[in-house]
């Protein structure tokens, strides 16, 4: 059996003082060494649609995407828009995932009731898919309205692929149903094989929808630095306050996130990677913590280009 798994990396753009320079040098490095993708997440400072046309227009020949932008706060007219921009901008090359994003984010910085979540991700991406088509929408719900009041389509944008950061089952199911796959984050090599591909594959299929997607993102160090194992965890210990991510890692008999990180050289990562693969991951995103030095970045986007590039190029035999 041929594996097909494309390999990527995430942007940290935490060198120098312009971000968004930084996040097209490394883009273009990552380039240079073959990877498949780059990927950004959505924070509160940077816009990370806006970051990934930049990059895409900066950098030929590779796949931008965001991972991803919480549902709450946004209303699809809006982000199919800037959806549609950044896939014009980089030629078809854009990759848009969205999220519910987590109870203490929606309520604390937002201001807003996490109520109904499923309810909105549905609602959500019934509008968006069709949106990212080039279709007009007509809908009014029980907690979103859009119509294509104004035009809705971008010229020169084709379609966009729409994914969700889903891993617990009603999310999954939502999206097998509606989206094109998943972007699941320290979801280990067994939650992806025995939950996750699982529950979004049956949706998918039951729905008359092509296999889905399964973009893994995978903390990783191509190192040898003793003190990366502790700056991982640090950063990754963010993560164990949400409900969502607790309940994924015990998916994979762990508590702590680091235990998930792939943390060494470039043969223990890949083997590590490869188990991923194995669970049936589409695609595996590295995504080496922006607390670690500038070398461990650049020498875990290598190995993802090597990946990906022996992925293109198999050895005979």
């Amino acid at each position: 059996m041929t594996i097909t798994t494309r390999y990527g990396v995430t942007l940290a753009g935490s060198a120098g003082d312009n971000l968004v320079e930084a996040a097209v040098a490394e883009a273009r490095e990552a380039a240079e060494h073959g990877v498949d993708s780059v990927w950004m997440g959505q924070r509160l400072d940077y816009d990370a649609v806006g970051l990934a046309g930049i990059v895409g227009t900066r950098v030929p020949g590779i796949d931008v995407g965001v991972s991803a932008v919480p549902v709450f706060g946004r209303h699809p007219l809006l982000v199919s828009s800037q959806a549609q921009t950044a896939q014009a901008a980089t030629g078809g090359r854009f990759h848009l995932a969205v999220a519910l994003g987590a109870p203490p984010i929606v309520e604390q910085a937002f201001g807003l009731a996490w109520e109904r979540p499923v309810a909105r991700l549905r609602e959500f991406l019934t509008v968006l898919g069709p949106l990212l088509r080039g279709e007009a929408v007509e809908h009014e719900g029980e907690l979103i309205t859009a119509r294509s009041f104004l035009p809705t389509h971008v010229p020169g944008a084709p379609p966009t692929p729409l994914l969700v950061a889903a891993m617990a089952p009603k999310a999954l199911r939502v999206t097998g149903e509606l989206a094109d796959g998943t972007v699941p984050y320290l979801a280990g090599p067994q939650a992806l094989a025995e939950h996750i591909i699982p529950a979004i594959t049956a949706a998918a299929e039951a729905a008359g929808r092509p296999a889905p997607r399964v973009v893994a993102l995978v903390p990783a160090a191509v190192t040898t630095d003793a003190q990366a194992h502790d700056k991982m965890a640090e950063g990754l210990s963010f993560y164990t306050q949400f409900e969502s991510y607790r309940r994924v890692l015990a998916l994979n008999d762990t508590e702590n996130p680091v235990d998930l990180a792939l943390i060494g050289d470039e043969d223990h990562v890949a083997k590590g990677v490869r188990q991923y693969a194995e669970a049936g991951a589409t695609e595996i995103v590295l995504t080496a913590h922006h607390d670690l030095d500038a070398a461990t970045q650049s020498r875990t986007r290598r190995l993802a280009g090597e990946l990906a590039k022996a992925v293109r190029s198999p050895s005979p035999g």
